[in-house]
């Protein structure tokens, strides 16, 4: 048996956290969840040289202090970080955020949904599409 999926989640809306934990939760056979409300607190979580690096993070574009685009920057351009993929997880679905997402080497934009049951078949899809690109595509991402 596979370990579950490592996932953080970096979102500065408490209530937001606290739905996606919950929901994450019923999964937890699958993954694991950790939290950062802020993009330098998780920048500086995940550049710990003890730290166990996510398997994949979630990332809230709009965030006070550094916004989630400076955060998927400084990930892509430091060694450590830069193979994790990062999905964009916001209420924005403007074009332009779009289209800066994947410039920046994003690996997917999910829209937060405001619909419980909607939110939740967004992470089954997640979870379901993730393992297996885990399982699939990338050898295991070791702490150094």
């Amino acid at each position: 048996m596979t370990r579950p999926l490592r996932i953080l989640l970096i979102d500065d809306s408490n209530m937001d956290r606290h739905l996606a934990e919950e929901v994450f939760a019923e999964y937890a056979d699958r993954c694991t969840v950790t939290t950062a409300s802020s993009g330098q607190a998780a920048l500086e979580a995940m550049l710990d040289p003890d730290a166990e690096l996510p398997d994949v993070v979630l990332l809230d574009i709009n965030m006070p202090g550094m916004s989630g685009f400076e955060v998927l920057t400084a990930m892509k351009g430091h060694p450590r970080l830069v193979r994790i993929p990062v999905v964009m997880l916001t209420t924005s679905n403007h074009d332009q955020d779009v289209r800066q997402a994947y410039t920046l080497h994003a690996s997917s934009y999910l829209i937060k949904s405001v619909n419980f049951q909607d939110f939740v078949a967004q992470v089954e899809g997640f979870l379901e599409f993730w393992t297996r690109a885990r399982l699939t595509s990338w050898p295991e991402m070791t702490s150094s």
